[in-house]
């Protein structure tokens, strides 16, 4: 677990030098086609302005678009103990409790890491779950906080949307005639505006389909290190078959906040059937493939 901690710090560093490097390349491809550095400039200020809102306001931001309102200590003295006593146990300062009013049983944690930590939790995950089935719940939102994946994903989400801004703007002024005035023997230019075309189309699908598979490979990681935390797997695969189970949707959810939760709350996602295509396109991986390496994990 210390290793994957460690090893998230750093591709947090390399997922932004990366993140800087698409945003300058394409600011910079961009600006040669239309013949103006001004693009170049511009792609960069948003990228840093963006990157930096979206670090320190992440969770104001997620838990506003949510709608979820935060939970005293008297209001759920059973949960703010399930909380803090898993807490203990990880070694992480106790992260503030969230809840949203809606029926759904699901949960998500977010924040810069884990002194900014919040953990948030639907009516429906309270009600319909048993102590054990939440405390394994918790315990997976606990190991992202632990493992810095949930500052590793709000930087994905960032390097995904400034990208699709940029590839955005691009094709809008491409078909108002912006490119740049090349003359007939100018076909470099022609070659280079080309070029930006393919990448404005090609460059978010392939930092969507990069958000996604590491969404999916985190949710794989929180798994087994939130039944190490504890030491009860069944606690977690048994809340993982409920969610699944209940095919209620939740109401506050969207696409930039869907990969979050701990299960997918589009529930009609669920029902299709899965090919390797279009596992690709998933914020998360098959809730039976995860209920499986659980018991795995106890020799069942």
């Amino acid at each position: 677990m210390y290793t994957q901690i460690d090893s998230n710090k750093r591709n947090t560093v390399f997922l932004i030098m990366f993140f800087l490097i698409v945003v300058i390349a394409l600011g910079w491809v961009f600006a040669y086609a239309f013949d103006n550095q001004l693009i170049l400039v511009i792609a960069v200020l948003v990228a840093t302005v963006q990157a930096l809102v979206s670090y320190y306001y992440s969770d104001s931001i997620t838990l506003a678009i949510s709608q979820a309102k935060e939970i005293k200590r008297n209001e759920n003295l059973e949960l703010h103990r399930i909380i803090e006593n898993l807490a203990i146990t990880a070694g992480l300062p106790k992260p503030r409790i969230y809840l949203i009013d809606d029926t759904a049983p699901n949960a998500f944690a977010t924040g810069r890491d884990p002194k900014h930590a919040v953990i948030c939790v639907t009516k429906g995950l309270v009600a319909k779950l048993t102590k054990n089935e939440i405390q394994g719940v918790i315990s997976h939102e606990m190991a992202h906080i632990g493992n810095y994946d949930i500052r590793l994903m709000t930087l994905t989400v960032v390097l995904v949307g400034v990208i699709a801004l940029l590839s955005d703007w691009f094709l809008r002024w491409s078909w108002w005639g912006g490119r740049r005035r090349s003359s007939g023997n100018d076909q470099s230019g022609s070659i280079l505006f080309i070029v930006a075309i393919i990448l404005a189309i090609l460059a978010p699908i392939v930092a969507m389909l990069i958000k996604l598979a590491i969404s999916r490979k985190r949710e794989y990681l929180a798994d087994a290190t939130g039944a190490l935390m504890t030491r009860y797997p069944d606690g977690l695969a048994s809340a993982l078959e409920k969610i699944s189970r209940d095919q209620e949707p939740l109401e506050v959810a969207n696409k930039a906040t869907a990969h979050l939760y701990i299960a997918n709350p589009f529930k009609e996602n669920e029902k299709r059937a899965v090919s390797w295509f279009s596992g690709l396109f998933d914020t998360h991986p098959p809730i039976k493939e995860r209920i499986k390496r659980l018991q795995n994990m106890i020799g069942k």
